[in-house]
């Protein structure tokens, strides 16, 4: 059903009311949205700060952070090697490392992971751990601060010169692979101002980023290869170079520029169908704030239109945010070892979100393109692994879990079940008969007279596995999908 321009509030501050009041629902899509939900246990503390102010004091909190600490071998080159595994095994090793920081610091790790998708590189074409490491190490440098500067030192990362073959750009023999990519994908859009002849004269001004001496190795501009004529883009003629490239897209490109980033931002973070009267908004506040990304997120995420109940429950939950939100809303630690990490991030991959490996440079597509009949049996066996390595970990703490739910009477099974309902899915259900199959799921164990003579509640020695049941029943449903 499309959302309806009336369903949704302007771009002001949130300030709640009865139509869209700060309530766990609220709560749960600021957090799903910019993290991996929250477990139960969380909500009356979010819930008794004001919501602009906890959203912009997360936001800035993330973008304070600093970079996750450079491994031993961040400045290894192939010499330092002694064998293939070793290779593989730091390769291994950031992997995981990434998987926790989602875990510790989930709204800082969610927009690297973000702009990894915007700034397309991947990890089995430039092979080397210390040029994946650079890498990453860039989008949490840039994440939150000045996108100019994000697109002028991405482009230089040999990850990213490997990728799209600027180090083969040469005076000599110019490769427009990044210069296209430049206008097409990272800053302007497909074919938004900008001709074959501009990508020409772009690629020869980002020439001269050939210094490569050995694999995973630095490399670095050589003034032998770097074209210094006249180059003439957008209708401007002068001895552009790399940074003179950019500087000129952020000039002459800059309501381009803006409204290409600020129309991804909001089909990714709010709502695949995209409000073009928001998005020009964003783009003047990028703009008026010299490309500074934390302005846009502040006015964004603390918004009434981001607040807005139409927009729950839209957009479907990335590989990792359908594993790692389970895990956190129900405050397991099971797999919080280094063969559990290794696990959460190798079924991303099976369901298509390989960390450091999208499937090409334009990203992954994400939103329904995520399923599909085989994708869903996977998603299916993740959910599974979560709930039954939780249980084996701890049974009770499923009974404990829905204690922690706002639930009035837990010797209700009514109550209880749709609060459970209601707390895993982004909307809840639509019609009363769901509820009642949910309801019918959860008591499927338990025979009928300890209802019927009140002798059933939270606290009856089966309703741990009460729980797990009806969660493996709901993690199956359509609406576990959604965030």
């Amino acid at each position: 059903m499309p959302i309806l321009a009336c369903d949704l509030a302007p771009l002001v501050p949130f300030i709640p009311d009865a139509d869209s009041p700060w309530d766990q629902s609220a709560a749960l899509h600021l957090f799903r949205r910019l993290g991996y939900g929250l477990n139960p246990s969380e909500v009356p503390g979010v819930l008794s700060q004001d919501p602009v102010n906890l959203t912009l004091t997360a936001l800035r909190a993330a973008a304070a952070l600093p970079n996750l600490p450079r491994p031993s071998w961040w400045d290894y080159t192939i010499g330092d090697y002694n064998n293939q595994q070793e290779l593989v095994d730091q390769i291994f090793e950031w992997n995981s490392i990434w998987v926790d920081d989602m875990r510790d610091n989930p709204l800082r790790a969610k927009m690297g992971l973000f702009w990894s998708n915007h700034f397309v590189t991947q990890r089995e074409v430039y092979t080397c751990p210390s040029w994946m490491w650079e890498y990453h190490d860039i989008l949490q440098t840039y994440a939150f601060g000045d996108f100019r500067e994000f697109v002028r030192a991405i482009g230089k990362t040999p990850a990213m010169l490997v990728y799209l073959n600027g180090v083969q750009n040469t005076r000599f023999e110019p490769n427009e692979n990044y210069a296209r990519e430049l206008f097409e994908l990272f800053t302007l859009g497909e074919n938004n101002n900008y001709t074959q002849s501009d990508i020409v004269a772009a690629a020869r001004a980002l020439t001269g980023w050939n210094g490569f001496t050995e694999a995973c190795a630095p490399i670095t501009f050589l003034q032998a290869t770097f074209d210094p004529g006249m180059k003439t883009i957008f209708g401007q003629t002068e001895a552009f170079d790399y940074d003179g490239l950019v500087d000129l897209i952020f000039t002459e490109r800059a309501v381009e520029c803006s409204t290409h980033i600020c129309r991804k931002l909001y089909a990714h973070f709010v709502s695949p169908e995209v409000d073009e009267t928001i998005v020009t908004q964003l783009a003047s506040t990028f703009r008026q704030n010299n490309w500074n990304l934390l302005a846009v997120y502040e006015q964004l995420f603390s918004s009434a239109h981001f607040f807005s109940p139409a927009l729950r429950g839209v957009r479907v939950k990335d590989p990792l945010e359908f594993a790692l939100e389970l895990e956190h809303t129900l405050g397991t630690t099971s797999l919080r070892t280094e063969q559990g990490t290794i696990a959460v991030w190798f079924q991303a991959a099976n369901l298509g979100q390989g960390i450091f490996e999208p499937p090409d440079v334009a990203g992954w597509p994400g939103d329904r393109l995520w399923l599909n009949t085989n994708l869903l049996a996977v998603r299916r066996e993740t959910s599974q692994q979560v709930i039954f390595l939780t249980y084996q970990e701890n049974r009770l703490l499923f009974s404990a879990w829905a204690k922690t739910l706002n639930i009035g009477n837990e010797s209700d099974v009514e109550e209880v079940t749709r609060a459970i309902v209601d707390y895993v899915f982004p909307d809840g259900l639509d019609r009363l008969e769901d509820y009642d199959r949910a309801i019918d799921v959860f008591k499927s164990e338990v025979p009928s007279f300890y209802f019927e003579q009140g002798l059933w509640s939270l606290d009856f020695e089966y309703a741990p596995d009460q729980v797990a049941i009806l969660l493996d029943y709901l993690t199956r449903r359509p609406e576990f999908q959604l965030c």
